[in-house]
């Protein structure tokens, strides 16, 4: 039943990414191009985000389980390490280069050019080298 939800949960992410137009690059590069032709977009996709999570979260942990597992998956770590912060680093900059994060880059698969080819072979990289960096307790 968890897959079946985490495929329903991907599947609504995907859909919101198209509709909102969040899977074309242009509009990502033109959010940032603040001093050009600035496309505010973003900013009300996010912002839409940041609520409908801030009241998400609230209904949901008022429950004792979720709906679909035994018990809620919440991080307990509230520290900042290297790796966090050098992963949010290269997070930010290759969104910023590329006009793609990861959910938008997977949902634009199907219509596949070299600079999302290039951003999903640098980001499969980033996981294998996360992977084989020593970490530290």
């Amino acid at each position: 039943m968890s897959v079946l939800m985490a495929y329903i949960a991907g599947l609504l992410f995907g859909l919101g990414l198209a509709v909102s137009g969040m899977t074309d690059p242009a509009r990502v590069l033109g959010f940032l191009d603040i001093l050009g032709a600035w496309d505010p977009t973003l900013m009300f996709v996010l912002g839409g985000a940041v609520v409908t999570n801030f009241f998400g979260y609230r209904l949901a942990l008022r429950r004792p389980n979720p709906l679909f597992a035994g018990a809620f998956q919440l991080p307990t770590r509230r520290d900042l390490d290297g790796r966090l912060i050098g992963g949010a680093a290269l997070f930010g900059i290759g969104w910023g280069l590329s006009g793609y994060c990861p959910g938008p880059a997977f949902a634009s698969v199907a219509g596949i050019t070299a600079p999302l080819a290039a951003m999903l072979g640098a980001m499969i990289v980033g996981w294998f080298l996360a992977r084989a960096l020593p970490q530290r307790g």
